[in-house]
């Protein structure tokens, strides 16, 4: 059998506190790296904005399947009731719409959340069982305890190991480790 060779996936520095990660993120951001990402055991105020991610599709995702499943039990009901097998009963009219508010309601929330959970899924990648930064030693510790991490990734066009192990130096971290894909 083959021995699998490793490849490089990035670079990480590792900094003491949330203030540190946001100054670090910030200079990799205006350095013009782009394919990059920022690890903490808690949530940082302002991490994302420092990375410079914009908006995430999630909310417009939501609002369509919401659209969608309210739109598709409504129709349905009308169809059901107008087309397919109308039946007067005491002098209803055929398309009641009062009635079929209620499923109509819930059809929408189930859209709406079956969307947002199933979006935020994809969107982040998942299901994933191991992530290349879990080959590092120091943040497989400390990740989640108390250490901060900034992971340049080798995709990112600015990407050079020399250089941009140098420049993640110069941020003055506590250690800077090389992240391979194995």
């Amino acid at each position: 059998m083959e021995k699998q060779h490793s490849q490089l996936y990035g670079v990480m520095a590792e900094f003491e506190t949330a203030n540190q990660l946001l100054r670090a993120a910030e200079k990799v951001r205006d350095a013009g790296y782009k394919h990059m990402d920022a690890y903490a055991p808690f949530p940082v105020e302002g991490l994302s904005e420092a990375l410079g991610l914009g908006r995430n599709l999630v909310p417009l995702l939501t609002l369509c399947g919401g659209l969608c499943g309210g739109l598709g039990g409504f129709g349905f009901e009308y169809w059901v009731n107008v087309i397919s097998y109308p039946m007067n009963v005491a002098g209803r009219p055929l398309n009641s719409w009062p009635a079929f508010i209620p499923v109509t309601f819930e059809l929408t929330v189930l859209g709406a959340a079956l969307t947002a959970v199933f979006g935020m899924i994809a969107l982040n990648g998942l299901p994933r069982p191991h992530h290349p930064v879990f080959n590092v030693h120091r943040f497989a510790s400390r990740a989640t305890t108390d250490k901060f991490f900034i992971c340049i990734e080798a995709t990112d066009p600015k990407f050079s190991l020399a250089d941009t192990a140098r420049f993640l130096e110069s941020l003055h971290p506590q250690h800077v480790t090389e992240v391979q894909d194995e």
